[in-house]
């Protein structure tokens, strides 16, 4: 599928899990969430800059935008000549908290087959220094179902612990695939996240990475042998957690999870 870019036919790249945001009321919407005048940008995975074109338009200080695509990063230069800062790499090998010194404002309408990769990566390598003041992320909209999701949900897993550890997460709207070219064939979300103030301190978030893991690996068993298998059967634990062993992984909230990785930590060292 072919979009026409100035006098160039770009093609659409599905390897690549690209779908060009082109509704006008949409981008708009994503640049009024927040102020970012003056303020440092990054945009992931810009394609034919359709975004990048209206956060310009509110006069960010600078803005640097990540994109795999060689095809694609050559027009951007084209279009916008020195307006940005453009890396030609594929985001999960960038460091994006060397990219500029202060706190940025990011954007993404993220490739829909590594978009949970990129979010875990971002929040499992978070120091306690925030490098971003906020994130404006489009998902598929059962992805950012997993993200929001409420323990005692069909929905509620890792994603959504691991998510909202360290950020709070509020769901702007769902948007149809006919604000896309080419269309996907589901529809989309768009999600806000901005940094906590207070969270519970876990030294290593891979702690918190194996912990959900082990204990949705079976999620519709009951919590006994997953948390057998961590802890040994130690009832001091489950006495201080106040965890009832025949619940369901869903059953328990986000912070049992987070001090349960604590408690782990405790158990390995």
């Amino acid at each position: 599928i072919y979009r026409i870019f100035g006098q160039k036919l770009i093609k659409a790249k599905k390897s690549l899990g690209q779908n060009f945001l082109v509704d006008k009321n949409i981008l708009e919407k994503i640049t009024n969430l927040t102020n970012i005048k003056d303020k440092l940008v990054l945009e992931i995975g810009p394609g034919t800059g359709n975004l990048t074109s209206y956060i310009l338009k509110k006069n960010p200080k600078k803005i640097c935008v990540i994109e795999k695509d060689y095809e694609l990063a050559t027009n951007l230069n084209k279009k916008f000549q020195d307006q940005l800062i453009i890396i030609n790499e594929d985001i999960l090998k960038v460091d994006e908290t060397t990219i500029f010194k202060d706190k940025v404002t990011v954007f993404g309408n993220l490739p829909y087959n590594i978009s949970t990769e990129i979010l875990s990566k971002w929040i499992i390598n978070l120091k306690d220094f925030f490098w971003f003041e906020c994130l404006v992320l489009m998902f598929q909209k059962e992805v950012a179902d997993r993200i929001i999701a409420e323990f005692n949900t069909t929905k509620y897993g890792r994603l959504s612990i691991i998510s909202n550890w360290k950020l709070n997460i509020k769901k702007i709207c769902d948007i149809k695939p006919n604000s896309f070219f080419p269309q996907p064939k589901v529809d989309s979300s768009l999600l806000i996240f901005n940094p906590k103030q207070k969270f519970i301190k876990i030294k290593d978030p891979k702690n918190l990475e194996t912990i959900t893991r082990v204990f949705f690996n079976q999620r519709r068993k009951m919590l006994k042998k997953p948390f057998n298998q961590l802890f040994n059967g130690d009832h001091r634990v489950l006495e201080k957690l106040k965890i009832d062993l025949t619940l369901r992984p869903q059953n328990l909230n986000l912070e049992t999870y987070y001090r349960l990785a604590c408690e782990y930590e405790k158990l390995r060292s």
